[in-house]
């Protein structure tokens, strides 16, 4: 099973220079879909052919769970590591900086839940 120190969530603050997940890509090409998106949530779905990755990015706060998985090159501020991803696995993450690549022979896939945080002002 996958842990959150496999993925490596890294408390990041905020970088707003670097594009979130839905706007950051791979060769130009968008690798994160939008699936619902509300007042309350923004659920993404992104997919990793074999050689595909996603461009450094930031993650804001959100709960991740693995629908295909497969092995992933993770580059952050933990450095650079290979881990396998099981289908069902998920974990939480107060956001986080990475990049990521599909080094594997098969397509992997996950979502992510983002909530919203409201004022309590």
């Amino acid at each position: 099973m996958i842990t959150s120190a496999l993925i490596s969530l890294v408390l990041i603050g905020t970088q707003p220079e670097l594009p979130d997940p839905l706007a950051a890509g791979w060769d130009g090409e968008n690798v994160c879909e939008l699936v619902r998106e509300n007042e309350r949530v923004r659920v993404l779905r992104c997919t990793f052919p074999p050689g595909v990755g996603h461009e450094k990015h930031r993650h804001a706060p959100h709960w991740g769970y693995i629908l295909k998985g497969g092995i992933q090159r993770i580059t952050d501020a933990n450095g650079t590591r290979e881990i396998e991803t099981k289908a069902g696995a998920e974990w939480w993450s107060d956001g986080t900086v990475h990049e990521v690549m599909n080094t594997g022979e098969t397509t992997t896939e996950y979502l992510i839940v983002e909530p919203k945080m409201k004022d309590t002002d």
